[in-house]
């Protein structure tokens, strides 16, 4: 009975405090959104409207108006788009290559010195860009690859460290078992590997991928040193010009942002669940 009395008597006070959790999850949601919600508006304001004093803190535009995005789309922001999601999409598919077959080996042979490759890779995730950016500019001004689409190979080099370690998670996760099962019904290892193993590893392959793609479209650095030429300038280099010498275009830039940022949002939306499934299904040992 006493039991009973202390738990109808703390479940109310537990009711009562589910609105101010919602409060705050709605405001640290709003706190969130507003600056994409702020750089959706200022994209549709002139620029007399974002450099006036009575008009700059407006919510919604006096005169709202299209000619910030039909200014960078004539500058070539699209291009630069285009630029964006072929390098993305070649890094991905390198990345998601070399790091599924370097993971499974790391996670499923023992040899000599395996430890320390695993420190040396985690090692070489942690190098600033500002370290390798010299070498690199030079490896790639010998071998004549400067203003081209080999940015990507520079590009592996920030994302396949990182894309190894989740990989190595997802192929520790599969029992053993599975792959000698499918050994005894005549797979060959690699069969085992692409036939068995790969699939099962699927969600931390998608997880892979979806976090290099994102990595390579966000890279600035790289291009900005390996690709002078404005044909070849991804989405963050074609952004960071649209300025003048005395003034921040900041009415182009919102435009440019709100344009790029669509294929992303839309790869994040459409497959959250595949992400977070990804992340989360090697945090475990089982």
């Amino acid at each position: 009975m006493t039991s009973l009395a202390t738990t109808k008597k703390t479940t109310p006070s537990r009711e009562r405090l589910n609105p101010l959790i919602w409060l705050v999850i709605a405001l640290f949601l709003f706190v969130m959104v507003f600056p994409f919600l702020w750089i959706l508006i200022t994209s549709f304001k002139p620029g007399a409207e974002i450099y006036g004093r009575d008009t700059a803190f407006r919510l919604i535009a006096v005169n709202p108006t299209i000619d910030n995005y039909t200014t960078v789309i004539n500058k070539g922001i699209l291009d630069a788009v285009k630029n964006s999601v072929i390098v993305s999409l070649i890094t991905t598919l390198y990345v998601v290559f070399v790091a599924s077959m370097s993971a499974y080996i790391i996670a499923r042979f023992s040899f000599r010195g395996k430890r320390m490759l695993m420190g040396l890779i985690l090692g070489i995730s942690m190098f600033p860009q500002m370290i390798i950016i010299g070498p690199v500019f030079n490896m790639f001004y010998n071998l004549k690859m400067l203003n081209s689409y080999w940015v990507t190979m520079a590009y592996s080099t920030i994302t396949l460290p990182s894309a190894v370690w989740i990989m190595i998670a997802h192929f520790k996760r599969i029992p053993l078992s599975v792959e000698e099962a499918a050994r005894i019904d005549g797979c060959s290892q690699w069969q085992a590997l692409w036939i068995v193993i790969f699939p099962m590893a699927a969600p931390g392959v998608f997880t892979t991928a979806i976090m290099t793609f994102i990595a390579a479209w966000n890279e600035y650095l790289l291009t900005l040193t390996l690709n002078s030429d404005k044909a070849y300038h991804t989405v963050p280099v074609a952004i960071n010009a649209l300025r003048t010498q005395f003034t921040i275009l900041w009415g182009e830039i919102t435009a440019a942002t709100v344009l790029v940022i669509i294929p992303t949002l839309i790869i994040v939306l459409l497959f959250q669940r595949q992400i977070v499934s990804g992340i989360t299904s090697g945090a475990v040992k089982e």
